[in-house]
Formats: structure tokens, sequence, C-alpha cells
């Protein structure tokens, strides 16, 4: 995750002339002036802001960062995160509802037939059919009750009525983020609306979109060969660290999450000590202040959930899985490495740029230009997440008639280049242009700055190592790409995932 800047053009042309100039010095001028411009504060409660003025135009761009992701969850609620990715869009106690209190009263009705049609269900062929058949009719009525009382997509029409756009939410590993864009003089109403979702949050329709999500696994996992290789890879990959598990969760723990479990989550992992807001765009800081006391203020506060203290053990040998499938072969190649703060992330960056990005990276041109052994190759590092020790991947997609055997020889040739062979000066810096280059295009939008900047603060600690990460970056050698090449690239450190084609049935 690395954006761009915006206080006027002055950063943008900082960044373009400092390959002519010193790159400490144009970074410093940079910060200085983006220091200018962004106010932060805390609420009582724990809730941080970040405020930047960007006067170019008068909208304004919002992204709320909950520090909470899929690594959060444990055995049995698996796929919770990403459902509230779904819950966001439902509405509160005002909105999205005719009537709140009969609706309460009709989704508590949802929640017994659930439980009852559960308990059933645990029983497995023990299970009294005719009951579940009843058991399961009296849940469909009861959804179709509350149904009456739902205004469907309320949320959403709302700010898309004031000229809203980007109105969306997703979820990784690491976080879970709102955004959307609004004119500047609607900035009382993001307040009006998003304190009161994050106050009073209604899980309505949990057990639909449950359905929802199950089925975008069954397309997304299940049925496609890639994604069910990349969930195997990651399961071997990982014993221990709940990286291993994927963000849309298994399907047992989707099939008997209940509302009450969603809601317990929800008061462990989004309150205000686990928010961080970003504004970015035509706002006077005092007045998004004074807004932010006014609304936000009034939730209650809370300690910061404890991260995850789990450790992925190191690997005693190298691990491999593979997937038998009639679709086209695949190589996967992880290899375990530190998290974002590191101080050899600067490193595995330039590894990146020069290995695995585009068509210019070493990868691309040996097996796809030069050998003509697969369509497609790359490697990047950040698989699944950042914040924790994650794995850098390399991965390849055989040519017709060439074997994963090759692309996976291929692929080793190149790392042990690495290891061999100190990188080309031109190589080295062209990646640290590139990376320069990166940070103006990210940076070009509103929504995109103020994503990077509660980026950079949650998971760094400070949003400034925005402007330190390139530094870090500047300051790598073609010794650092060598050594951590050696140190982190071994065959002891590393997971193979395989599609083999075989003859469909």
């Amino acid at each position: 995750m690395r954006k761009r800047n915006i206080v006027g053009h002055a950063l943008v042309i900082l960044l373009v002339v400092a390959c002519a100039a010193p790159w400490q010095a144009t970074q410093a001028q940079g910060l200085a002036e983006f220091e200018k411009r962004l106010t932060e504060f805390t609420l009582d409660n724990g809730l941080k802001f970040l405020v930047l003025e960007r006067r170019e135009a008068p909208v304004v761009s919002f992204h709320i960062y909950a520090d909470v992701g899929a690594v959060d969850e444990v055995r049995g609620i698996t796929g919770l995160a990403h459902l509230f990715e779904h819950m966001a869009f439902k509405g509160t106690e005002t909105i999205g509802t005719k009537d709140y209190k009969a609706e309460a009263k009709a989704t508590a009705k949802i929640d017994e037939a659930f439980l009852a049609l559960k308990v059933e269900r645990r029983k497995g062929a023990k299970a009294d059919k005719a009951r579940l058949d009843t058991l399961t009719e009296q849940f469909k009525a009861a959804q179709e009750e509350a149904q009456k009382f739902l205004v469907h997509d309320e949320y959403e029409e709302v700010f898309s009525r004031q000229g809203g756009s980007g109105f969306n939410a997703y979820t990784s590993q690491d976080a879970t983020q709102y955004i959307v864009s609004l004119p500047s003089n609607k900035i009382e109403l993001w307040m009006l609306m998003e304190a009161d979702r994050f106050a009073h949050p209604v899980l309505r329709e949990f057990y639909k979109e449950k359905d929802v999500v199950m089925e975008e696994r069954r397309m997304g996992v299940e049925s496609q060969p890639t994604g069910r290789l990349v969930e195997e890879f990651m399961a071997v990959a990982y014993k221990a660290h709940p990286y291993g598990d994927s963000v849309v969760g298994h399907m047992s723990d989707l099939e008997t999450l209940t509302r009450a479990e969603a809601e317990r989550f929800f008061k462990t992992y989004y309150g205000p000590s686990n928010l961080t807001i970003a504004v970015v765009g035509d706002v006077d800081p005092q007045q998004v202040k004074k807004l932010a006391e006014g609304y936000f203020a009034r939730i209650p506060g809370g300690a910061k959930p404890e991260p995850v203290e789990t450790i992925e053990p190191p690997q005693l040998g190298p691990r491999s899985v593979v997937i038998e499938d009639p679709a086209q072969p695949f190589v996967l190649i992880g290899y375990h490495k530190p998290g974002v703060e590191h101080p050899d992330d600067a490193v595995f960056d330039a590894i990146t740029d020069i290995v695995g990005m585009g068509r210019t990276s070493r990868l691309y041109k040996a097996l796809v230009k030069e050998k003509k052994i697969a369509v497609y190759a790359s490697g990047f590092q950040g698989m699944p997440g950042t914040k924790y020790p994650n794995l850098f991947l390399f991965y390849a997609v055989p040519a017709r008639g060439h074997t994963n055997a090759e692309s996976q020889e291929a692929i080793d040739a190149e790392i042990e280049r690495l290891k061999a062979e100190l990188v080309l000066p031109e190589e080295l810096q062209k990646a640290k242009t590139r990376a320069r280059a990166s940070l103006i295009r990210q940076l070009d939008s509103n929504s995109g700055l103020a994503a990077q900047l509660t980026y950079y603060e949650v998971v760094t600690g400070d949003w400034r190592n925005l402007f330190h990460q390139l530094d870090k970056i500047e300051q790598v050698t073609a010794e650092d790409i060598q050594r951590v090449a050696k140190e982190y690239f071994t065959t002891k450190n590393r997971t193979v995932g395989l599609i083999e084609t075989q003859a469909a049935e």
C-alpha cells in the first residue's frame, strides 16, 4: 500500500525533480509542506482524526480505518470481519427501517429460529428430518416478517442523493475500511451518519448476508482452481498464525455464525480506540474537530484490543501442496519474511520492483519473453498482509505445452541469481525512481491520500512514515538485496503450491 500527495502541485514537483536533487532534502521539504496542512487530534474516547486541507475542489474524502481484519478472528468465527463489510450498508436504528421497535422484535424471532435450527443440525445423522423441515420454514417465515420493516439501501442512498461517490467498504487480513467522498458542504451529514453507524449499528438481514458471503466463497474459492490453491497454500505455509485462514472464512463457520457472535465481535473491535479517520479535501480543520466532538465523542470509549500474539514458528523444512484439476497449471512459491516495520521492508520493496513488477521485471523477461515457458510471471511482498510477518510470493502461469517444473526451475534460477550477483546499478536506480513515481500516482486523489494516511498511521504508528518509507528505499544497496535474498529465499523457508493439470473425468 503506497500512495500520492497533494499539497497543490508543490510536492509532486518536488518528488519529480528528486532525480536531480538530493533525495533527503527533497523529502524533508515535502514532509514539511505536508505537516503545515495536516491537523491531527484524538477525542477523549480514543478516536483519532487526521485532517488534511486540500482546497483545489469543493469535495472531501472520508476514510475510516478500523484496525481489525480476518487476522483477528479465531477458529469458529472465521469470515466475520468480512461479513461486517456487508453489514456496513445496512443502516442504524434510524436509517434503513420503517419501525425499529417492531423490527427489533422480528429480528429477535429470527435469532431464536436460527438457534433452534442450528441445535437440530448439530445432531448430524441423528437429526429429526421432519423437525429440520419445520424449523427451516419457521426461520424463513421469521426473515420474511422482518423484511416488512426494512427500507433497503437507504444508508447509501442518503449519501448518493447528497452528491456522494465512491461509497464502499472493504476487508483484508489486517483491516476493515469504510470510504466515501462528498461535497465539502456535507461534512456534518457525514459526521451524523457515520457516528450513528458506529454508535448504533443494526445487523439487519444478517443471515441473508451470510448467504451472500457463502455464495462469494463458492464462486471465488470453491469453484476457482486458483482460489482453492491459494487457500490450501496459505494453510500449509502457516501452521500457527491466523494469516493461514482466508478472509472469506471457512464454510462451516459461515453456516453457523450467529448475530450474537457478530455483535460481540463488533463491541470488541469497532470501538473508538480502534478507529482512525482521515478527512482530506476542502475542509476547515477546526470545524471538523468541533463536529467530531459533537458527534463521535458521544460514542463510549474503551481499551484498544490486544494485537495477535501468535508467532509463526520457523519452518523446519520445505513444504508443498498440489491441487489436481483440469485447469491450467499454476505455480506459487512463498518465503516467510518480516512485517512492514522490519528494517528490511524497503529491501523487499526493491526486490519486488526488480524481480516481479511489470513487463520489464526479471521474471517476466526470463520466463515470458526469452524462454517463452510462461504467459505470466511475477513476484511481490506482503502476502496475505503486512502488519505481521508475511510471505514474499513468486508465481507463474505456464504456457501451453510447458510445465510447472519448467517455470519453477526458471524462478529458482532468478532467485539464485539474486544471491550470486549484485543487481545492476541501473536496475536499482529504476526501482527507486519508480517508487517515487508510484507515490505521485497513488496520492493523486483525496481518497487515495486518505487511505495512505490511515494505513501508515495505524500500521507503522505515524503517517509521516509515508515519506520515510521512500527515504528507506533510496538507501537500499545492491549488497542489501543480495544479503536479504540469501537470508530469506532458502529451501528450508519455502512453501510451493501447484495446480497440476489432470484430465476431466
